[in-house]
């Protein structure tokens, strides 16, 4: 390890163990104090507006000089709009009921109860890129579900992140009595902070990745090889299969609907269609992309069929096209060939749609609807950490607070 690695090492490990001295105390507090650091968040995001979107036009500027693409670009402006919506998440989260720490099971013999505790997992680290607005995501997360936090985010944020927790979220805690410390921020940009996040298994034993596919892959390899569990968001890309008994107009509804936003992983990335409409369904399902200017990529391609083009800067406005022989091809093709985000059917045939919600793993599937609502807050109205893509018991889809907790058993008198 060079003497500027172990510095980073140094300052990450700083950061876990002030949230880990602070972690108890969120442990304790009430479920009103809680909800009251979330809603002076969000009245702390409207006050301190023009002060967090300074600082997010600053990282902006930035990244546009360092010729950062169109998609990254826009994943890390927070708008007017955004900030309100921010907001509004933050209201929506305290809002919503704690989930019972306590549940009771069974009666035991020799007069003793058994029951299930839901206790914090402690402290949770987060990893992610150029978003600033899951810093307050994952920070609000943590609080409601009352574990500490060690967040990570890289340069291209990291003024944004930095504001947001000064001026927002640490304020926030302290108003409502809680230790501010239980959420930290790494102040340094460099990328070897990532590895050092996963490293520390008795004082962050949990971390959420989030990023770019290969980033991230390798970063749960470092995890695992440490000992520290993740919660991994490494590939996207939503698949959408036209069936041959689909309405189009609905059709050319969803391509469009699913093509709002280029940049994240929920879009619509490939597109089937069955060979027995492809001729009278491709020239209005075209139209529909030609109208958000994005590229059809067509056979022969030149890349793997599940190639995720949010996370190419040069080609982001690219849909892979390719007709399938039927049902059965379109399933396989998203199962085997893809990440297993999101996939959909649009079809008018019941049965067609149940047969492909049978038979698609992935983790979300839709029946004339888009990709585009697999997301925490357009699902369940609570903002996510991130999509859990993988095939185990445990927190899959999108992870909310409702899921950052670990089980203990608890055995009493009746």
């Amino acid at each position: 390890m060079t003497a500027a690695s172990d510095e980073v090492a140094k300052a990450v490990e700083e950061c876990a163990r002030s949230a880990a001295r602070a972690a108890p105390s969120l442990a304790a507090v009430t479920d009103k104090a809680i909800d009251t650091a979330l809603t002076t968040m969000a009245e702390r995001l409207i006050a301190e507006r023009d002060t967090v979107l300074a600082a997010n036009q600053a990282d902006v500027d930035k990244a546009r000089a360092d010729g950062m693409s169109a998609g990254l670009l826009d994943r890390l402006t927070i708008t007017e709009q955004r900030l309100a919506g921010m907001a509004e998440q933050l209201r929506l989260l305290a809002s919503t009921p704690h989930p019972k720490r306590s549940i009771p099971i069974k009666e035991l013999d020799g007069g003793l109860q058994l029951v299930e505790r839901r206790r914090p997992v402690g402290v949770i680290g987060a990893n992610y890129e150029a978003r600033p607005n899951v810093t307050v995501d994952v920070a609000s997360q943590l609080v409601k579900s009352r574990n500490g936090g060690v967040l990570r985010t890289g340069s291209a944020a990291l003024g944004s992140a930095q504001r947001l927790l000064d001026v927002v979220i640490a304020p926030a805690l302290t108003a409502a009595g809680i230790d501010s410390d239980v959420v930290q921020l790494v102040p340094r940009p460099e990328r070897e902070a990532a590895s050092a996040l996963v490293s520390f298994p008795n004082l962050v034993p949990l971390v959420i990745l989030r990023g770019s596919g290969e980033t991230t892959r390798t970063l749960a390899r470092t995890a695992a090889a440490n000992d520290v569990r993740t919660l991994a968001h490494a590939d996207g890309g939503g698949v959408l299969y036209v069936d041959k008994a689909a309405d189009l107009e609905k059709a050319r509804e969803l391509v469009s609907d699913s093509l709002d936003r280029l940049g994240v992983c929920n879009r619509l990335n490939l597109l089937l269609i069955d060979t027995a409409i492809y001729d009278t369904a491709w020239p209005v399902l075209s139209e529909a992309l030609a109208e958000r200017e994005v590229t059809a990529s067509l056979p022969p391609h030149d890349h793997p069929i599940g190639y995720e083009w949010a996370l190419d800067s040069e080609r982001e406005a690219t849909v892979t096209v390719a007709r399938v022989a039927d049902l059965t091809e379109a399933v396989t093709i998203a199962n085997e060939q893809t990440s297993g985000l999101a996939a959909g059917i649009t079809t008018e045939d019941s049965a067609a749609a149940e047969a492909f919600f049978d038979a698609y793993t992935g983790t979300g599937v839709f029946w004339n609807a888009p990709t585009r609502l697999l997301d925490g807050f357009k699902l369940l109205a609570v903002p996510e950490t991130g999509i859990n893509l993988d095939k185990v018991p445990g927190p899959r889809g999108p992870v909310t607070f409702t899921d950052l907790y670990v089980r203990q058993y608890a055995v009493l008198p009746a």
